[in-house]
């Protein structure tokens, strides 16, 4: 486990009018704070190494930046309440985000940010439930978990949004003929049944090949199980009608290196998920990358409102100046969490509070709340129930790969 407590960050001059609305969620400035006795403790569930972790990193300074925030508030208003951060790296490991809950139970941690995984969020599901732990994940979309009544609030849309969203994208871009491939956890299978049902219900024909191991290293029998289903579709239908669809995470770097030497592969267009969009291993390995620029790769990230927050430029500023990653609504999506569950403890002043009305007072204060990532609506599973999506490729100019933003859907 990480403690990190209080990082220094540059102080953020905004107007007074801003400062006046910062209960509201909206940041102002960045101050060093002492702890008082009255200290409220929210632990982060993220991947820090590995799969996934640009996303974990960035969430976790999200975290620090909006606890370092509400302190400065509640400083400011003289109050003696305080909150503090500590981080478990769970390598998007199920039984590492289990190890983690356990442990933040044992601290008397009843708040938690993450785990960014569908399959971690449903590993610790039941002894959130039982414990009576807050759960707010940024990354997780798996319709599996749609719950209502848990202890499990989702602050990005569901596999339904993002697929319905991406199949339409696939369709205009004159594919008729799609093939999806998907590693085998909740998250990335749901987004592989929600974009097959979403394209065949707008008149695509739809080809879903059996989930991949989680471990899977050696894509060699998948690939060539692929290479035939290309085949047979090119022949019939030609290239420009035909796509492949694949929900991972940061495995597809093998699968590309793999697949990059033979021309059949690159012959269509390739899509992603959101487990994969804007991985910095993933432009960082020249043949994956070169594989994704042949085949036009775009995946879609959870998108920001058009009209931006005051404070975002800023805050993206700072978390990438300390994480060198250019954050995401993902992991803005962690930071209004924070500001939430700090919220949701102030207005609940009971010492032993009711999980129920606990739940209905957080809904409450998500429902007010209008945070970096917009309005933060819920549905009756509490999780986020709209969004837009934009669209990211990978390019190289003047020798330099990198992701570039290619569209936007609404």
């Amino acid at each position: 486990m990480h403690d990190n407590l209080y990082k220094k960050y540059p102080i953020r001059n905004l107007s007074l009018v801003f400062l006046a609305l910062f209960f509201l969620g909206i940041s102002c400035k960045k101050s060093d704070t002492v702890v008082q006795d009255n200290t409220i403790p929210i632990a982060g569930l993220l991947s820090l190494t590995g799969n996934w972790s640009s996303l974990g990193l960035t969430s976790q300074e999200a975290i620090i930046l909006a606890v370092s925030d509400v302190n400065a508030y509640l400083q400011q208003v003289g109050s003696s309440t305080r909150f503090s951060a500590s981080f478990y790296d769970t390598k998007l490991d199920t039984a590492l985000a289990q190890a983690a809950l356990k442990d933040a139970l044992a601290k008397n941690i009843h708040y938690v940010v993450g785990p960014q995984s569908s399959a971690e969020v449903a590993a610790i599901k039941n002894s959130a439930d039982a414990n009576k732990i807050l759960v707010v994940s940024q990354g997780s979309t798996a319709s599996s978990l749609s719950i209502a009544g848990d202890a499990i609030f989702r602050f990005c849309p569901g596999d339904s949004v993002e697929g319905n969203a991406l199949a339409q994208t696939i369709v205009e871009s004159g594919r008729t003929h799609l093939i999806t491939l998907a590693r085998d956890d909740a998250g990335n299978k749901g987004l592989q049944q929600r974009i097959g049902n979403s394209f065949s219900a707008f008149g695509g024909t739809l080809e879903a090949m059996t989930p991949y191991a989680t471990t899977l290293t050696d894509f060699t029998e998948l690939l060539a199980a692929l290479k035939i289903k290309l085949q047979d579709q090119v022949t019939a239908y030609g290239a420009n009608t035909v796509g492949v669809y694949l929900a991972s995470f940061d495995e597809c770097i093998d699968l590309f290196k793999q697949a990059l030497p033979d021309p059949v592969f690159s012959s269509v267009r390739w899509y992603g998920g959101d487990g994969v969009v804007l991985s910095s291993a993933l432009i960082a390995d020249v043949d994956a990358s070169n594989f994704a620029i042949a085949t036009d790769f775009m995946a879609p990230n959870f998108g920001l409102p058009l009209q931006p927050h005051p404070s975002l430029s800023t805050i993206a500023a700072t978390i990438k100046g300390n994480t060198g990653i250019d954050p995401d609504a993902y992991a803005f999506a962690a930071y209004d969490a924070v500001w939430v569950l700090a919220k949701t403890a102030l207005s609940f002043k009971s010492s032993t509070p009711d999980f129920i009305t606990l739940k209905d007072v957080f809904r409450a204060e998500a429902g007010s709340y209008f945070g970096i990532t917009g309005p933060v609506q819920l549905n009756t599973a509490g999780d986020r129930s709209s969004g837009s999506f934009d669209y990211w490729g990978i390019a190289r100019e003047s020798g330099v790969v990198s992701w570039k933003f290619v569209g936007k859907s609404q």
